[in-house]
């Protein structure tokens, strides 16, 4: 069963350019691209300043738990073009930046790993932009 999730319509429109541009421009596997379609499509789309404080939306820095090791990241969810894992910001296109897009604080999600399944739990919500009134980031 798929849990409901939220994405923010200034999101949702940028995603889906961005999806468009990534199916042009680059050939080979499109698995990522069909994984963040998927995510958009089953989203509740709801304006900036209608999101839950507690969703992870675009550019919102968020504290992961491993529910195996125990072990805390913090990541910050970005485009692409903004990813730097040297800082942990996460593309919303590598499979975890896709998979935590939408959740919630208390929220579990499981993560396809090559060794078999991660199990993280959103811990806490750092920073969110548009619970901080930045609606244009």
């Amino acid at each position: 069963m798929s849990r409901i999730i939220y994405i923010t319509n200034t999101d949702q429109l940028r995603l889906k350019k961005l999806i468009d541009k990534e199916k042009e421009f680059n050939v080979g596997t499109k698995e990522y691209l069909i994984n963040l379609e998927q995510e958009l499509d089953r989203a509740n789309i709801v304006t900036s300043q209608e999101i839950p404080p507690d969703v992870i939306t675009m550019n919102s820095e968020v504290l992961l738990r491993d529910l195996d090791t125990e072990e805390e990241m913090v990541y910050t969810l970005v485009y692409p073009e903004e990813a730097d894992l040297l800082n942990d910001k996460i593309s919303v296109l590598a499979p975890v930046g896709t998979a935590i897009l939408g959740y919630r604080i208390g929220d579990v999600l499981e993560w396809k790993v090559p060794d078999g399944v991660v199990k993280l739990r959103v811990e806490k919500l750092l920073y969110q932009p548009e619970a901080a009134g930045d609606f244009d980031l």
